[in-house]
């Protein structure tokens, strides 16, 4: 394992939540040995007896299950991503707890050395994903880590010496850091989404704003100059005295560290020195979010040293995501795409900008956020022929969608259906040959599925059944 601080004493560890964080902090605690006196898992209220308990009481693990309530003394509590820290299972844990910190904090403290920190509402794991296949390129030892799906801690025995971690990292993991220290820390941008979870927006934006609490002036901080929230922050980073890479699509920050698109192409500038890259239209990932994402890879790889001509190759080798604007099939000159991703409004309006105005039918719903609409409704108008809004949601953006055609004179055909399915039946009844049928949702799935992947594999096998027929309808 890399730079691990494998002398300190864990002492009396607790850890908060049965799932899979849970499980790989405690089967990675036991591997400690003798730096680690007990390890008690509070499962939490809903949690109960099952084969990965039993597992984990066969290897000396303690497990709480089927309440809140904490007892004990510890010196460590590592608490999963999803509870709240307002919660009240959180600060009953904090209270039996001389410190309470989250899974990547523990992580970070345990193998410090070469991190890359990247967040944001949107853009996060195609960033993670570009940013990892540069270093790679450039002949480094990376992994792609944290909300992407890896559990940090799960990655910690295996780690190579000089491997680098390119940590994907939620506001839920950001929130109970204290010395997280990552090398390159990147801010995609902020906007409105987990408000119910934080409590306000404020809270959200300052949990992001905390992977830069611990930067230095030899590090960089890479940040979107695209919304109030980040520019806000780069005030803050630059009275700080630290190297901001801004980050803007439509023009040169004309900062000694930038990154921008000039005259069609990415351009990376780093303490006054250029790397001019590739064709924005040669990328396989389209829209100006990823050309964003691209800039911000990009500007992490080249900060670690990988050559300009690396940086080029693995920008022009980069598919789209599975569930990101992922193309999925053609049949009748109408183009299907999986954006199932897209679980906020900020996300669907930056998806729309891939494709071409008049010519997108959108898939619109699902589990209702309660999030405002305005700027959705106004962004799907005007770029969009015809809007099918489906499933808990699909009433209320609907109304919106209504009300903004009728202020504006848009001619978009707002359409209701109940569920996914139905939807993407009534979308391709209204596709036309140029069209694009693009589920971008602007909602999370819970109200009709498990998780956003398994709405977009409905959409996909749907999708594959009209390909396979070799008709719409």
């Amino acid at each position: 394992m890399q730079d691990s601080n494998s002398s300190a004493r864990l002492g009396n560890v607790a850890v908060l939540g049965i799932g899979h964080t849970g499980e790989a902090v405690c089967r990675y605690l036991v591997g400690l040995g003798e730096r680690v006196s007990s390890i008690t898992l509070f499962g939490g209220a809903s949690s109960h007896e099952g084969e990965v308990t039993h597992e984990l009481e066969g290897l000396g693990v303690r497990c709480v299950l089927g309440t809140e309530e904490v007892e004990g003394t510890f010196d460590l509590t590592i608490a999963s991503p999803g509870i709240p820290v307002g919660s009240v299972f959180f600060q009953a844990a904090a209270a039996h707890s001389a410190e309470i910190i989250g899974e990547p904090e523990f992580a970070w403290r345990e193998s410090p050395a070469n991190w890359v920190g990247i967040t944001g509402t949107n853009g996060k794991t195609t960033t993670t994903t570009l940013t990892t296949a540069l270093l790679r390129e450039g002949g480094r030892v990376a992994e792609a880590v944290g909300n992407i799906g890896t559990i940090i801690t799960s990655r910690l025995a295996e780690r190579q010496p000089g491997s680098w971690f390119v940590a994907e990292l939620s506001s839920f993991q950001l929130a109970t850091t204290r010395l997280l220290h990552p090398h390159v820390a990147c801010l995609m941008n902020v906007t409105p989404d987990h408000v119910e979870w934080h409590g306000s927006m404020e809270a959200y934006a300052q949990a992001k704003e905390k992977i830069f609490a611990n930067l230095q002036a030899g590090d960089l901080a890479v940040v979107s100059d695209g919304d109030d929230w980040c520019r806000a922050v780069i005030g803050r980073l630059d009275a700080r005295g630290l190297r901001v890479c801004r980050v803007d699509v439509r023009q040169d920050p004309g900062t000694p560290c930038a990154a921008f698109v000039r005259d069609g192409r990415l351009v990376v500038r780093l303490d006054g020195a250029e790397h001019v890259l590739v064709p924005t239209d040669d990328l396989l990932i389209k829209g100006e979010h990823n050309e964003e994402n691209a800039l911000v890879a990009s500007a992490v790889a080249l900060e670690l040293g990988v050559a300009d001509k690396d940086v080029c190759r693995g920008l022009l080798a980069f598919s789209p995501l599975e569930h990101r604007i992922e193309p999925c099939g053609e049949v009748s000159g109408v183009r299907f795409v999986n954006d199932s991703k897209a679980t906020n409004t900020d996300s669907v309006e930056k998806a729309l900008t891939a494709f071409r105005p008049g010519n997108i039918v959108v898939l619109l719903g699902g589990h209702d956020k309660g999030t405002d609409l305005t700027s959705l409704a106004h962004a799907v108008a005007a770029r969009c022929r015809v809007a099918v809004c489906y499933g808990a949601a699909g009433e209320r953006i609907a109304r919106a969608l209504e009300d903004e055609v009728a202020a504006s004179g848009s001619g978009l055909e707002v359409v209701r259906e109940p569920h996914l399915r139905e939807a993407f039946s009534a979308a391709c009844g209204r596709a036309q040959a140029g069209d694009v049928v693009l589920l971008s949702p602007a909602c999370s799935s819970f109200d009709e599925f498990h998780n956003m992947e398994e709405r977009g594999e409905l959409f996909k096998h749907l999708a594959a059944e009209r390909v396979a027929a070799g008709r719409l309808c």
